[in-house]
């Protein structure tokens, strides 16, 4: 995609990110490159095994050996229930067309499930890298409530042939102290038999919404997650787009300071991004952000926007489901390659 057409899709936003400077300056960050794994992870206490996964994800589809990364994650099969996943493009019900549409799009691996990827091991798992979630919010209990179950175990993911797992820590709900001790438990194991790991750090408290503003994503309150993420040793942070800021100061609650807001951080996107980043020890660790919901026509737009936001913030990557799969397959694969055509794009600079 060229350049001009990524101008044309930010619209009236094209001069606020294409040119910004960020107020954390670039140099004191780790930032993405083609010897990411040489720079930060053969230093680490990471195994040799470990190191090869992340290098095989790092070194797939067309942002391979970039620095890059573009992961197709579908679990809202369980998180959203299949019907309202689904129903848009009932093709998807069928696991097959989820692994086909992450290999057509040239994805760096596929993130589901332990039925979707269970069920093609043995057809795709050496096709492409397979990132298995092993737990999950489902929505058919009733109350439901804000917790992470598991849904098999780490040895499952790694006999599958997976070189990684993800997990989702729901921080600030009753339930997070179990969650991250389960997941610190399966990320150890993980790393011990040489998969890689990826956590969604996602927060979930109803008093996070203080007069209608919803601050469970603002970035000092997701820089905070990111920062929990990365102590439970996730070689990959995924999270999701700031919307907004002073999370802290809203809720009344735990510790901030009036210099995250004055120096390191302001009003624009990309600084609320840089924020995140911030957090997972400067680009050490590398922040995906999620696409978020699909709205229709705007998606195209919306997904080019994030990834210049997340790029030039110093982001790895998108990790984006919805956008892709609720639409016709030949419309999922070009949006997937709009947002990978952002990161291969050199006139898009880190800010």
């Amino acid at each position: 995609m060229a350049t001009k057409k990524i101008e044309e899709l930010l619209g009236n936003k094209s001069e606020e990110l294409l040119n910004y400077k960020c107020k954390v300056d670039k140099s004191t960050l780790t930032l993405p490159s083609p010897s990411y794994i040489d720079d930060i992870f053969i230093n680490s206490d990471r195994n040799n095994r470990v190191i090869g996964s992340m290098q095989q994800l790092m070194n797939h589809g067309r942002l391979g050996g970039t620095g890059y990364c573009s992961i197709f994650p579908v679990d809202q099969g369980i998180e959203h229930s299949a019907g309202a996943s689904f129903a848009p493009n009932p093709i998807y019900f069928d696991p097959e067309n989820i692994v086909k549409l992450a290999i057509e799009a040239g994805c760096n691996g596929v993130a589901s499930t332990f039925g979707v990827l269970g069920i093609l091991s043995r057809k795709f798992a050496h096709k492409i890298p397979f990132i298995v979630k092993i737990n999950h919010n489902e929505l058919l209990s009733y109350p439901n409530k804000f917790d992470q179950t598991m849904f098999g175990s780490v040895k499952t993911a790694y006999n599958m042939g997976a070189v990684g797992v993800g997990a989702t820590v729901y921080w600030g709900s009753q339930e997070s102290t179990r969650q991250l001790q389960e997941v610190s438990e399966a990320f150890a194991l993980a790393h011990e038999l040489g998969m890689c790991t990826i956590l969604w750090c996602y927060l979930r408290n109803d008093g996070f919404k203080v007069n209608g503003t919803d601050y469970s994503t603002s970035a000092d309150l997701t820089g905070q997650a990111n920062h929990l993420g990365v102590t439970l040793q996730a070689d990959i942070i995924k999270q999701k787009l700031p919307t907004n800021n002073g999370g802290y100061n809203a809720v009344k609650f735990g510790k901030t300071s009036p210099l995250v807001y004055e120096n390191l951080s302001s009003d624009n996107p990309i600084d609320l991004c840089r924020y995140q980043v911030l957090n997972c020890y400067s680009g050490k660790i590398g922040l995906i952000n999620s696409g978020g919901e699909s709205k229709g026509d705007s998606d195209l737009a919306e997904a080019v926007t994030t990834a210049v936001i997340n790029k030039r913030a110093g982001g790895m990557g998108l990790i984006m489901g919805r956008k892709a799969f609720q639409k016709p397959f030949k419309d999922g694969v070009a949006l997937l390659n709009a947002t990978q055509d952002v990161y291969l794009d050199s006139s898009v600079t880190i800010a």
